[in-house]
């Protein structure tokens, strides 16, 4: 089993911890000194000060210092989004250190992404996972904060991929009354408007609400491409009492959008077809994408040092909608396929918690112990045609309006995962600058797949234990170390005949240091990792066109990150990862092949500068650099992305205490880059030089 590796990680630890204790026991246990600060005023779900959050609870489940967490987490907060001026969540994970840009699912604002070399689709909420079915990319203007949780988080969170988490803190209501309009328009026709309301009802604080909307009508520097988006997310909390709270949050999504492969390489190399190409067919019309969620989220005080959490999460969607598909380019065509998609999936996630505080001796404990349960649906129904040249396409100069082929591939599949789980985890302040971290997650699944076409039915019940621990020593006020192994665990995706496959299998290693700088005002963590990743679906040697869970996986680096404010007017965040990840085994890829869409050089750096005096006091300026190395385009092959640099401009005029307005330049020098790709055919280009003008007004 995978946690016996954990075995030599544990020894260190508990004999660290024997060597660091000996002469502790006998002293009492002292708390840090108290101080008015920043890190004392933020909270692990409220708003950021600038670019550097001190507080996290996507690490623990519980509001901690980020420097006390054994374990790299790079948070980005809302500041960073607004002053880029993005929509788009993997423009702000740039700055997080170690995060890749993969499939993008046709622009159906599904988000896949790799995080220290592994690509994953997981996705959290306020803690609960919500990429479950085709659940739509998270708008901007409910996010507060993105968390990532850097390395294997199972025994938190349960399945998921080794390589890190990506968990979404959103806004909550606030005692304050106040109503925030953004309005923007940019090249290509794009044109957006947000609005923040939160409002406290009735006296004394008790009831508060908010709600986030936002609206937008976006063309393309693509041919034939665009998108509409409408969210509402609006948010109660109620404090009952002094010692219990109820939090209600829900969301409503509607996405249509042009279904988009982007371009192909030709002979191995880009550029011969046009940024702009669309290889589709215009009148396939849109995809809609409909979603729905409800969290709620009641704790109570039991006493000052223990509280229980109940907490549920429910999303639906219903995705809808026609495409056309290029294959294969034979010459200068691309051969196509014509496919319907009508999907529809319902997640329910439980969980019980208890939260305490504790001493044995001299050692200082917080403790969880979480039950959980989910039940999750999926129907995917794809009908699709044979893929022929007849049904083509010129790369060079497209002709629109061939007659749609038959379809001959139902597709329709079904698949059902329920799971019971307890989690179990202790964060210990041993004294004199030690602290740990264990935990353990022990899940029963049960996963079900039917092929609905062939009657075929898949299933399989599993049992899985995951382990973490981690160490961390302040070894001065400004210099911390840390070191960490943990598990993990997640069932693979159902195969083309509805085969269930074993579920894949990591184990990670990390060790680092977290720097507090500039008497507290810049942050940065520094981690070398290694992480292995084994059952990776490869083909099936006996059975051509079909898989088998039998490939092995290796990926080893150093990240870093760094945020804060350099000086009182000058606030900063930016990353660097350099990411060795290839295939260790497999049927078809020849070991060393490197992994897809994984860059083994990337960074990226956000500087603002913010005026404080004089008639532009309050305004700002500021630049963006982000750099992605060489990566694979098609795994197993020689095909690569080339590398790219970007520079982006910003700056906001404050024309009043109450008015903003703002100008993006993305792109500067307009360089052409490709920024994902699926295969050598399915290459997504970036966008050319483009601008944002924004208006902000508070009302």
């Amino acid at each position: 089993m995978p946690h016996r590796h954990l075995a030599p990680a544990t020894g260190l630890l508990l004999s660290l911890l024997g060597e660091a204790t000996a002469a502790e026991t006998a002293l009492p246990l002292l708390l840090d000194e108290i101080q008015i600060d920043s890190r004392r005023q933020e909270s692990a779900d409220g708003p950021v000060q600038g670019y550097r959050a001190t507080r996290s609870a996507s690490a623990t489940r519980t509001d901690t210092d980020i420097r006390d967490i054994p374990q790299a987490i790079s948070v980005i907060p809302a500041q960073v989004l607004d002053d880029l001026d993005t929509t788009r969540l993997d423009r702000a994970l740039d700055f997080a250190g170690g995060v890749s840009r993969q499939n993008n699912f046709g622009g159906l604002t599904f988000l896949s992404y790799s995080i220290r070399g592994f690509t994953t689709g997981e996705l959290y909420k306020n803690g609960f996972a919500i990429n479950r079915g085709s659940y739509s990319s998270p708008d901007a203007s409910g996010i507060e904060r993105i968390e990532v949780l850097k390395g294997p988080a199972a025994s938190l969170y349960g399945r998921g991929d080794p390589g890190g988490t990506v968990n979404i803190v959103t806004k909550k209501p606030q005692a304050e009354t106040f109503s925030r309009f953004k309005a923007s328009a940019g090249s290509w026709d794009r044109y957006r408007a947000s609005l923040d309301v939160n409002a406290p009802l009735g006296g004394e604080d008790r009831l508060l609400s908010r709600i986030n909307l936002a609206t937008e009508d976006n063309g393309s520097f693509r041919d034939h491409i665009g998108n509409q988006r409408l969210v509402v997310s609006p948010s109660l909390s109620w404090q009952a009492s002094p010692d219990t709270r109820l939090l209600l949050e829900t969301e409503f999504v509607q996405h249509d959008s042009v279904f988009d492969r982007g371009i192909p390489a030709v002979n191995g190399e880009m550029g011969a077809v046009k940024r702009s190409t669309f290889l589709g067919e215009p009148d396939d019309g849109d995809i809609r994408n409909r979603n729905q969620m409800f969290q709620a989220s009641l704790e109570h005080h039991l006493d000052e040092t223990w509280k229980i959490r109940l907490a549920n999460h429910y999303a639906q969607g219903h995705l809808q909608g026609d495409a056309t598909e290029a294959s294969r380019l034979i010459g200068n065509q691309v051969s196509r396929f014509y496919r319907q998609r009508d999907f529809e999936w319902n997640d329910s996630i439980t969980q019980l918690e208890l939260h305490g505080l504790f001493e044995t001796g001299s050692w200082l404990h917080q403790t969880l112990a979480g039950l959980e349960y989910e039940n999750y649906r999926n129907s995917q129904k794809y009908p699709q045609s044979l893929a022929s040249l007849d049904y083509g396409q010129d790369i060079y100069n497209p002709v629109y309006g061939k007659p749609k082929p038959a379809l001959v591939n139902p597709n329709d599949f079904f698949e059902q995962v329920e799971s019971h789980a307890l989690n179990l985890q202790d964060q210990i302040d041993f004294g004199g600058g030690w602290k740990g971290l264990i935990g353990a997650r022990f899940e029963h699944f049960e996963q079900s797949a039917q092929n609905r076409t062939t009657s075929v039915r898949n299933d399989q019940h599993k049992d899985s234990l995951t382990l973490r621990s981690g160490l961390l020593y302040q070894l001065t006020p400004e210099i911390g170390l840390f070191a960490n192994a943990a598990t993990s665990v997640k069932p693979n995706t159902i195969g083309s005949q509805g085969t269930v496959f074993e579920p894949e299998k990591g184990l990670g290693k990390e060790a680092g240091l977290k720097l507090d700088l500039l008497e507290g005002r810049l942050g940065t963590t520094v981690a070398l990792f290694h992480i292995d990743k084994e059952n990776v679906l490869t083909a099936d040697p006996n059975e051509p066109g079909q898989n088998i869970a039998a490939g092995r996986a290796r990926s080893q680096g150093l990240d870093l990150q760094v945020s804060g404010q350099l000086t009182e007017a000058l606030r900063i965040i930016g990353a660097y990862a350099y990411i060795d990840a290839e295939v260790t085994r497999d049927n078809v890829l020849p070991e060393g092949s490197r992994l897809l869409g994984i860059p083994k050089h990337s960074g990226s750096l956000l500087a603002v500068y913010e005026f404080q005096d004089g008639h532009l006091r309050g305004s700002d300026v500021g630049a963006a650099f982000n750099h992605v190395g060489d990566r694979s385009g098609q795994a197993g092959s020689q095909f690569e992305l080339p590398a790219y640099s970007t520079v982006d401009l910003l700056a906001h005029y404050k024309a009043s205490e109450r008015v903003r307005v703002g100008l993006n330049i993305n792109n500067l020098f307009d360089r052409k880059y490709y920024e994902r790709s699926y295969n050598s055919v399915w290459v997504m280009p970036g966008e050319p030089r483009n601008f944002n003008l924004s208006l902000t007004l508070d009302l």
